[in-house]
């Protein structure tokens, strides 16, 4: 046994030896370099989030932007659309007012049209009358005065007449 234990002993160191050269070399070669990586890995993953969050608030903003753009649209809207209601019951009112007033104008054009031709048809009922007048008389005062008698009465009371006014 002695044999073996010195072989297992001197198997042990020999592997401890290894290990610490394998450890050496890891060291020099292998973990810097995986440090390094993790380190930058690490770094990036902090940036990225880093970025994350700067790319969400300005979502966020965007957003905030957005509603303050749409609510302003919507009162601009809203305001353009009363003005349009205005203009459009100015507009009514006015053409309500111009069409009161030109039917009034026609209205009373018509009552003068409608006086003209009443006096002008009075005027003409007045010398129809009047010619009508004349003729009665003169039918009348031709079947009177035939006779020279009647004639001459007629006459005296004329003069008579007018000698008073």
């Amino acid at each position: 046994m002695g044999l073996l234990e010195n072989f297992s002993s001197g198997l042990f160191i020999i592997q401890s030896v290894i290990f610490l050269i394998l450890l050496f070399v890891l060291g020099k070669f292998a973990w810097k370099p995986i440090l390094t990586a993790l380190n930058e890995r690490e770094v990036s993953i902090q940036d990225a989030i880093n970025q994350a969050k700067l790319a969400k608030e300005e979502v966020a903003n965007l957003k905030a932007d957005n509603e303050r753009i749409i609510r302003e649209a919507k009162a601009e809207r809203d305001a353009i659309l009363k003005e349009a209601r205005e203009l459009k019951d100015k507009i009514v009112g006015e053409a309500k007012d111009l069409a009161k007033s030109e039917g009034d104008k026609m209205i009373e054009q018509a009552k003068q049209s409608i006086n003209a031709e009443k006096n002008a048809a009075m005027a003409d009922i007045k010398n129809q009358i009047g010619s009508l007048s004349v003729e009665i008389a003169e039918t009348i005062l031709k079947q009177k005065l035939d006779n020279a008698d009647a004639h001459n009465a007629l006459v005296e009371k004329i003069i008579n007449k007018s000698n008073l006014n």
